[in-house]
């Protein structure tokens, strides 16, 4: 599910027979559910401007989903090894690691 920007998913919990929701793509927590669909999905985007309007009367910036961008850390030989790796493809750095992280997740 998606909103303003935000994500969401969503898992049902049988024992109360209910939809759980929560905000994946931001450090916040946001949580919501609904019995129903569209329940779920009212209750989802009420969630995320009630979260936003809280910020704004609480004069805190909301945390915005996640950028796309984030920074590594890694050994000096291996960020080399990387840079050969990806020069030798015709690819960026930038192009190797996201391809890398797509084969693993």
């Amino acid at each position: 599910m998606k909103y303003k920007g935000y994500e969401a998913i969503v898992e049902y919990d049988d024992q109360d027979r209910l939809f759980v929701g929560r905000v994946i793509n931001t450090l916040d927590i946001i949580a919501f559910d609904g019995s129903s669909v569209e329940e779920l999905e009212s209750s989802f985007q009420a969630a995320v401007d009630e979260y936003l309007e809280d910020c704004r009367t609480q004069g805190k910036t909301p945390d915005k989903p996640y950028s796309g961008r984030f920074n590594l850390r890694i050994s000096p030989s291996l960020h080399r090894q990387a840079v050969l790796k990806a020069k030798k493809e015709g690819i960026s750095l930038n192009a190797l690691v996201e391809k890398a992280l797509h084969n693993v997740l």
